[in-house]
């Protein structure tokens, strides 16, 4: 009998279930808890450094609104063409950043985490990379950092190169090699296609559910994230990258009662050319998870997480992106306890 390779567990912004994403608390319980990578997604301030931001407007994740210093900066911008109104961590230096306090992203569904607003700072890439070597301390599988790059054909329109400020981050830090526990993740194509030269980390083509990566709308590239789950366009990413991100519907489909309806064959496909399948993202509460596994009507409350889980290690995936590390922990060793 051939040995299963466990799937991996990359904490999706730490552990966002019980902390603020992106903060120092929230990666630090990932690590504890066991994942295998922690998860930032990186922008760039106006000095040229990667921040760790869900997006590049701030105002929904910080306190910037009630800084009166910087109501002025308040403005409405195209990214990826479309519109936003707020505070853009490009109109900030890093100094300027770093006076802002961290709020609750989701407080609807994680009222637990509204009361850690104003207690932690904006991180850079940098502090993740520190808290990742912390973190292996002691442990005999270190702890990988798995990092999304955020709308990159825009950040370089402003002359903002994200792939330049990466490398040049990662070859500071001497883990641009072969063999370095680091992924570099993209919903484009165009910049991971201009990473594969620079570097022999593992790339990940993110698949989302809808619509297409910005770089094809801004070339007028008729393809969209659906068509990009053939088998020719998957080829075509093999060429250029280790593995696929799809959003977890992408691997099992829901019906029209949005319960689990059947495994794709994006998995196979994906697998028969080498790519690794890594799907996002998994959480807890009720709102996210399939209705046949919704314990109440309540959306905030937790649903059988673990029995979805276990649906997508079954088909398949070799990891999983999850909002809350022990129950993707739990889930997979149960898993593993059955092959």
């Amino acid at each position: 009998m051939s040995q299963v390779s466990p799937p991996i567990v990359i904490g999706h912004r730490g552990v966002p279930g019980h902390r603020l994403e992106h903060t120092r608390p929230s990666y630090e319980l990932a690590i504890e808890q066991g994942c295998d990578y922690i998860e930032p997604d990186v922008v760039a301030s106006k000095d040229g450094v990667l921040v760790v931001r869900h997006e590049n407007e701030i105002g929904g994740t910080t306190d910037v609104a009630e800084h009166k210093e910087f109501a002025d900066r308040k403005v409405m911008k195209f990214v990826d063409g479309v519109p936003r109104t707020g505070w853009f961590t490009e109109d900030f230096t890093i100094a300027e950043l770093k006076t802002l306090r961290v709020r609750e992203r989701l407080p609807q569904l994680r009222p637990q985490n509204i009361a850690l607003a104003r207690t932690e700072q904006i991180l850079t890439f940098d502090e993740v990379l520190d808290i990742a070597e912390e973190g292996s301390r002691g442990r005999p599988n270190p702890v990988g950092v798995y990092v999304e790059t955020k709308h990159p054909t825009y950040f370089s329109r402003l002359r903002l190169d994200l792939n330049d400020l990466l490398i040049a981050n990662l070859e500071r830090r001497g883990v641009n090699h072969s063999g370095a526990k680091i992924v570099i993740q993209s919903m484009e194509t165009g910049n991971l296609r201009a990473l594969r030269d620079r570097t022999p980390l593992t790339l990940i083509q993110l698949i989302d559910r809808k619509g297409a990566p910005y770089d094809f709308i801004a070339a007028r590239d008729p393809r969209t994230y659906r068509s990009m789950r053939k088998r020719a366009e998957l080829t075509k990413i093999a060429a250029y990258a280790d593995g696929i991100g799809p959003n977890k519907s992408r691997v099992i489909r829901r019906d029209v009662r949005s319960r689990l309806a059947g495994q794709t064959k994006l998995v196979g496909r994906a697998h028969d050319l080498g790519l690794l399948v890594h799907i996002w993202t998994m959480r807890n509460e009720n709102n996210f998870l399939p209705t046949e596994l919704r314990l109440s009507r309540d959306k905030a409350a937790y649903g059988d997480a673990v029995g979805e889980y276990l649906a997508f290690f079954d088909a398949g995936v070799d990891g999983v992106f999850s909002d809350f590390t022990q129950t993707a922990v739990q889930a997979r060793e149960l898993w593993l306890s059955r092959q």
